[in-house]
């Protein structure tokens, strides 16, 4: 009976330990192709499931991680080598601010209602750049709504976005930490957006001018429901110019 229990034991940590792999697939490139044929490839690089760097044709990335938790981006523009460095600070794992150095600051304070408020500023001089909230769903941001605190004097203006999701698997979600980062939207979600609306409203003098811009991404996923193939399309263009992007995953 104690043999029959213990290889009951084993089988089921085995099990278990298939499950967990199947769960966590790594996106390791991202050839994204456009319109009129040319093509961009990303290579994603880890140690275990920390991201170590993003690599694409004209920006590379590379990932600090602190306590599990990412708490340093560096970007290299591989045509100036300019490089720029976003900070990430937490209060009992959860962001509270992102800042690129010497540029500007986002601010985020959780509500009690799973709302998240920020606050964007620039830098050298302090200015209010925009405020809002992140509205979430099923581990999903579903909508941004920002304020435009830099509008003219006498206009009120906002900028939102909306989304809807597949029930499948964003491979940007098995990333230690990279659910945290609240200034990549919808990316951090747990699955993949279908749907986006962007809506800009700008109101003077009793006058309200609005626009919205749809966005639709079609995809094809493997046995494990993770994307293979995304298609990306302006369902309504913005300012009449069309748009269109292919973009194939590999693990």
């Amino acid at each position: 009976m104690k043999i029959t229990k213990n290889i009951f034991w084993i089988l089921s940590l085995s099990v278990l330990f298939l499950i967990s792999c199947d769960r966590n697939k790594f996106l390791t490139k991202l050839v994204e192709t456009s319109a009129d044929g040319s093509a961009k490839t990303t290579l994603y690089t880890y140690k275990g499931n920390e991201i170590l760097s993003i690599d694409g044709n004209e920006i590379h990335h590379d990932f600090v991680y602190n306590n599990g938790l990412i708490s340093k981006i560096v970007t290299t523009d591989k045509l100036s080598q300019r490089k720029t460095t976003m900070v990430y600070t937490y209060d009992k794992k959860m962001l509270v601010r992102a800042e690129c150095l010497n540029e500007y600051s986002i601010s985020y304070l959780h509500n009690q209602d799973g709302t998240i408020s920020f606050e964007k500023k620039a830098l050298n001089p302090e200015t209010k750049l925009y405020h809002g909230t992140l509205t979430f769903k099923n581990n999903n941001i579903i909508k941004e709504e920002r304020v435009i605190d830099s509008s003219a004097a006498g206009m009120v203006a906002t900028h939102t976005l909306s989304f809807e999701y597949d029930t499948k698997k964003n491979p940007l979600h098995s990333i230690m930490g990279y659910e945290k980062l609240l200034d990549q939207s919808n990316l951090i979600s747990l699955n993949n957006s279908v749907i986006s609306v962007v809506t800009t409203t700008e109101t003077k003098a009793d006058q309200t001018i609005s626009s919205a811009n749809f966005y639709k991404n079609t995809f094809k996923y493997d046995e494990n429901d993770y994307p293979l193939e995304r298609v990306s399309e302006a369902v309504m263009p913005a300012k009449g110019k069309s748009y269109y992007l292919k973009s194939e995953y590999f693990y």
